[in-house]
């Protein structure tokens, strides 16, 4: 296998990228993309200014095994960006051969070229590879934050309530 290559997303390896997030909904045993978030993925990655969220792909010998997907929140305390990242993925069977390393590198790199104060992400509690894979970055978990969420049923209707 030749070094991973790392490459923006482009529509003609967009079915390329919901295989992959379909292969991260198998790993995390939750449904996949359906017909509508597919489009919706489309359509808030190439059909939007700006777009709603970038991806990367790792390449090996030409063939995506991997992925990441971020964007930019920003920091009220830092007065800086914050690069998010929303999804980092290789394949099982690809592990072990560098290539989530050569995602995340970038992905830093990315960060510091843009002048973010920070990188962010959320891991589940039972990801032990992925615990470790962070903290060989010398990544911090943090304690003192508890993830809320909401999901669209949920939102206020009326600005009364």
């Amino acid at each position: 296998m030749s070094a991973p290559v790392i490459v923006p997303l482009t529509r003609e390896r967009f079915d390329e990228l919901v295989a992959l997030i379909t292969a991260l909904a198998d790993y995390e045993k939750l449904s996949p993309p359906d017909a509508a978030a597919r489009q919706r993925l489309y359509t808030d990655a190439f059909e939007r200014t700006p777009p709603r969220f970038e991806s990367l792909l790792a390449l090996c010998d030409g063939v995506p095994r991997g992925y990441c997907m971020f964007f930019e929140t920003y920091s009220s305390f830092l007065a800086k960006p914050t690069l998010f990242l929303e999804d980092i993925f290789v394949m099982p069977e690809w592990r072990g051969r560098g290539i989530g390393r050569a995602i995340f590198r970038t992905l830093c790199r990315i960060a510091r070229e843009r002048g973010c104060g920070r990188m962010e992400w959320m891991v589940l509690d039972w990801n032990e590879p992925a615990h470790r894979f962070y903290h060989s970055f010398g990544a911090e978990r943090l304690t003192q934050w508890q993830l809320y969420r909401l999901t669209e049923n949920q939102f206020l209707v009326d600005d009364t309530q």
